[in-house]
């Protein structure tokens, strides 16, 4: 399409002019030029009009109707296929035949206006006026008029897209509440089924007919119940941790052979139990397998794919290890267990996700290992995969960075602790500070053999107030969660009048920043609840 005209330029426009006739060219044209028109392409051949018509483009045709070889109508009826019905192109026709038939005949073939002969130049001056500013307006609604179509265009398909992004979000937002209504229900049975062990064999306890063997029994389920709940609620804990952003990343010289000699030993003896075989594979020296990563992390990660290939192995193998590969290690867990269906293998790392989410699936477990596992792979800079075929078994993947400790350090072993005599002369004076009384109970028993007196103090008010006035206490088990005055608090109180009390805080909490805050409250150590036995022997050992 031409450019359209500007209002104030109009004297630009390109003016055709048809007559057989030399001496009206030659009116037409010395009347145009007097006008400023500086466009005008006069013919009188008729035959020429096509051509010359494609090749100026012109905004307006002065046409003779009376013409040999092709007459004005004729003309008119060749140039139609050439333009739009919408696109107004002005005909102003040159006649001396004024009958009302042949202005008829003319309209209806295009013409928009005449000139009859003689002209008068007044007239024709006005008239090729009047018409070019109608078809520069013309051709400005049809600009504005496609400008709007592709504005109604353009919000249309923005409409669409928004559309179609709701009905994802919805349907996202469906298999969401699925998903989360599902793993709510597998959470409610997760946990009352090892609180049912835990309370149901607590009751029998009571029982007072139970022979020894029957209440060691017992005690053990209790015992296997309270894992099993504690596990749920760490993966409960991590993965919110992971969705929040609060889980961090402590890198510390890891020793990967000991790692993955630990682990063996660690599920030895659970795989063997249901008839399992397992073994490992290294491929690095002692000295080249401590290289620079998160420690915690990488044990969480080989646990659970190792859990998950006993829980799904029923016979036949696992093993697991690591392979070099330029600068990363690749660690791998195989297993002969019923495998995953490719569907499955791309979701089985989702959160909330499980290789079955019926009620009538056949293994525990909350469906968080393997997120948790992807998250803590990503967090240390690697990638997490899985191979697998449904019948022949599983083999999870994992990289990791290649980071060497270059200095020369020395590799301390875990010091097993044995049970050791104590003195009446060596016992110590604690303060358990702890506001639930059963913690307080259990937290009694367990240093009732080192200590020889034991203070007790259900906020932080009263723990500041017994040091103060008992300045030869030697340790404080300070709980961080108390009324009136939490344990930081009181820790800070403390050190303003103590500053060589051993005070390890023990708390319910144990999220990220918890053992930062404690040891800048003025804390020696850190313990997380449900406390262990052995640690807590760790930390009496390590500080008397």
């Amino acid at each position: 399409m031409k450019k359209p005209m500007e209002n104030s330029n109009l004297k630009n426009a390109s003016i055709l002019i048809v007559d057989d006739e030399q001496a009206n060219i030659d009116i037409l044209t010395g009347l145009l030029e007097i006008k400023g028109y500086n466009n005008v392409y006069p013919i009188t051949d008729p035959r020429l009009v096509l051509s010359l018509f494609q090749e100026i483009k012109p905004d307006i045709i002065l046409l003779d109707l009376m013409m040999p070889h092709l007459n004005g109508f004729q003309v008119m009826e060749q140039l139609k296929p050439l333009f739009p019905e919408n696109t107004y192109l002005p005909i102003l026709v040159l006649t001396a035949d004024v009958t009302a038939e042949s202005k008829l005949r003319a309209l209806a073939g295009g013409a928009k206006d005449f000139l009859t002969k003689p002209f008068d130049l007044t007239e024709v001056d006005l008239r090729i006026t009047n018409l070019l500013q109608t078809r520069l307006l013309h051709i400005q609604l049809q600009n504005q008029n496609v400008r709007l179509e592709e504005k109604v265009l353009e919000r249309t398909i923005r409409l669409r897209d928004t559309i179609i992004a709701l009905e994802i979000s919805k349907t996202k937002a469906e298999e969401s509440d699925r998903l989360k209504s599902a793993f709510l229900a597998n959470m409610s049975h997760e946990i009352r089924t090892p609180m049912n062990g835990i309370l149901g064999f607590a009751e029998l306890l009571n029982e007072p007919d139970l022979t020894g063997e029957q209440r060691q029994d017992y005690i053990k389920i209790i015992g296997i119940s309270g894992t099993r709940m504690l596990n749920i609620i760490n993966d409960i804990i991590s993965i919110s941790k992971i969705e929040s952003g609060q889980m961090g990343v402590s890198i510390s010289e890891t020793n990967i052979n000991e790692q993955i000699l630990y682990i063996h030993t660690f599920f030895k003896p659970e795989v063997e139990q249901n008839g399992l075989q397992i073994s490992f594979r290294n491929t690095l020296p002692a000295r080249g397998s401590i290289i620079k990563t998160d420690r915690e992390k990488i044990y969480a990660i080989l646990s659970n794919l190792v859990k998950n290939a006993i829980k799904f192995t029923k016979a036949g193998s696992i093993e697991f290890g690591y392979e070099k590969n330029d600068n990363h290690l690749q660690f791998f867990v195989s297993d002969t267990g019923i495998g995953i269906s490719p569907e499955k293998q791309q979701i089985v790392f989702e959160r909330f996700r499980q290789g079955s989410e019926s009620l009538t699936r056949n293994y525990e477990g909350a469906g968080l290992g393997l997120s948790i596992s992807k998250a803590y792979v990503e967090m240390l800079g690697g990638k997490i995969w899985v191979d697998s075929e449904i019948g022949k078994g599983s083999t999870f993947y994992f990289t990791l960075p290649y980071h060497t400790q270059t200095e020369d350090k020395i590799v301390t072993k875990n010091v097993v602790l044995a049970d050791v005599e104590i003195k009446p002369e060596s016992k110590l004076k604690i303060l358990i500070a702890e506001d639930d009384q059963g913690s307080e109970i259990l937290l009694s028993l367990a240093v009732e053999k080192f200590s020889k007196n034991i203070f007790k103090a259900r906020n932080g008010i009263e723990a500041v107030e017994i040091c103060r006035n008992n300045t030869d206490i030697d340790l404080v088990l300070m709980d961080i969660k108390m009324p009136e005055m939490d344990g930081y608090e009181a820790t800070r109180r403390i050190r303003q009048f103590n500053k060589d009390l051993v005070i390890v805080a023990q708390t319910a909490f144990a999220l990220t920043g918890d053992r930062e805050r404690a040891m800048e409250a003025g804390c020696n150590d850190y313990i997380s609840k449900p406390i262990k036995k052995d640690k807590l022997m760790e930390l009496m050992q390590k500080y008397f």
